[in-house]
């Protein structure tokens, strides 16, 4: 019984070492991730979400004649004056949506092969990152799943950076899979992980996350090398979740059976998403952050309309 305590014991310390170890390198490496996620998101244009109907806002909808009980101030005199009539200029109704983000900061998500310039776990803290800064800077509220209150803040990119690495021990970010979590209608999230994990698992964590009105986009970072399995003879694999190790002989010879599996998976993940209403953008760490980004913006634009 002593020898099994002090086994349980030493186990827990080297947990908590290698959290802790974990936590630093991600605080010396944020400022260059922030960085880039700055750049990432000058680089991409974002407006706000417009409710597609006559309200408060900035951007110009529509001339509508002009009634009785309209102010005299809303007359735009120069349509005005080109015809019989009296307009009125309308301008699109805008409204803050809340988004929350989660990026899997999972051990698997620390590979990186030497096909990619960055590791899945830092692609994903860029992504995350840069998606904040573009959703607040339109007018967005951003949260961190499960974690923090929602923020329209101008330093809400920072504020979710700090949150990183302050809860970048617990299993909401460790576990692999998103934690469960109230999510108000007419809200979105953003997922970011290789999505790696049994489907079953998956599934479940998402339905959990999953209401009426509620938008949802995954978006699984991969290595480019997880994907052609481009090694070839004797090969040794180690689990970086438990550790478990396993050797293949041949590598070239599982290519074709391996990309099977591997699309078999992408197929059921993608069928979640369909059954959820959600979407899924699959993503290579070899390919520039900003075409994720573009992508994830005109979806999350689609989803203001559609909700409004």
């Amino acid at each position: 019984m002593v020898a099994n305590s002090e086994k349980v014991s030493n186990a827990g310390t080297a947990q908590v070492v290698r959290l802790e170890s974990a936590a630093h390198a991600l605080a010396e490496r944020l400022p260059d991730l922030m960085l880039e996620a700055a750049r990432i998101s000058h680089t991409v244009t974002h407006g706000v979400h417009g409710r597609r109907r006559a309200g408060p806002g900035e951007t110009f909808w529509q001339f509508r004649q002009y009634e009785p009980n309209d102010s005299t101030t809303l007359i735009d005199w120069r349509r005005s004056a080109s015809s019989s009539h009296v307009y009125v200029r309308e301008r699109e109704w805008e409204a803050a949506h809340t988004v929350w983000l989660w990026p899997d900061l999972s051990a698997s998500m620390n590979f990186q092969s030497t096909l990619a310039p960055v590791s899945k776990r830092d692609r994903a803290v860029v992504l995350m990152l840069a998606l904040a800064e573009l959703l607040v800077r339109g007018g967005e509220r951003v949260g961190l799943l499960g974690l923090t209150n929602p923020t329209a803040s101008r330093r809400a990119t920072a504020r979710l950076a700090e949150s990183l690495v302050a809860h970048s021990e617990e299993p909401a970010l460790t576990s692999g899979l998103p934690p469960a979590a109230r999510i108000s209608r007419f809200s979105g999230t953003v997922l970011i992980s290789d999505f790696l994990d049994p489907l079953d698992q998956i599934s479940d964590a998402l339905k959990r996350l999953a209401g009426a009105d509620i938008s949802g986009h995954l978006v699984q970072v991969l290595d480019p090398i997880e994907e052609s399995l481009a090694f070839e003879g004797r090969m040794e694999f180690i689990d970086p979740e438990d550790g478990q190790r396993w050797i293949g002989d041949r590598v070239e010879a599982l290519r074709d059976e391996y990309r099977e599996r591997l699309e078999t998976h992408q197929r059921g993940l993608r069928e979640i998403a369909n059954r959820l209403g959600w979407s899924l953008l699959i993503h290579h760490t070899d390919r520039p952050a900003t075409e994720p980004m573009l992508n994830l913006i005109a979806r999350l634009q689609d989803n203001g309309r559609r909700f409004s």
